[in-house]
């Protein structure tokens, strides 16, 4: 479902939850809390990160079936996002959405599709490497995301109603 006061209204997006207003920043914490807390705490290191390195980014955020998607870009546009965070049950990911054509001679980034490459953050200290801040830095210049663009305000794109659930289960031993 789409959040109707979160689209081109340049307000602060907010929802209505047991009679109170959340804005976008509480809404997208709330959908992060869903996850466990290995999952959440990598994904809330990532996203603190990702926000001091592109402050003025558009954070397009979209709570989906599969999966909570947090998107970085100079603009509102999806096509026009550079990177995203996406959590899932088990793990989060930083995505380099157009990461296929981008030179990765370390073979840093995985993934066989015609666009998109990701690398699993086991821990934030990951985003520290040189060789990955390198494949960051290079991403960002060749597809206009420089430190300075964007708003910076996060968008709540959209929120499906049905949702796969969100903690993975425990193993059986």
């Amino acid at each position: 479902m789409d959040c109707p006061n979160s689209r081109h209204t340049g307000e602060p997006a907010t929802t209505r939850r047991a009679n109170k207003l959340l804005t976008s920043k509480q809404q997208l914490d709330s959908f992060i809390a869903k996850y466990s807390p290995e999952v959440a705490g990598v994904a809330r290191k990532a996203l603190v990160w990702m926000r001091k390195k592109f402050p003025h980014a558009t954070v397009l955020v979209y709570d989906n079936y599969n999966a909570l998607a947090i998107g970085f870009g100079p603009t509102e546009r999806a096509s026009d996002a550079v990177f995203s965070i996406a959590l899932s049950p088990r793990w989060t990911n930083l995505f380099f959405l157009q990461g296929a054509t981008l030179p990765d001679p370390q073979k840093l980034l995985k993934g066989s599709g015609k666009l998109v490459r990701s690398i699993r953050l086991e821990n934030v200290k990951m985003l520290d490497d040189p060789k990955l801040l390198a494949l960051i830095d290079a991403e960002a210049a060749r597809l206009g995301l420089p430190p300075g663009a964007g708003s910076g305000k996060i968008v709540i794109k959209s929120i499906s109603a049905k949702q796969r659930p969100r903690r993975s289960a425990p193993s059986k031993k």
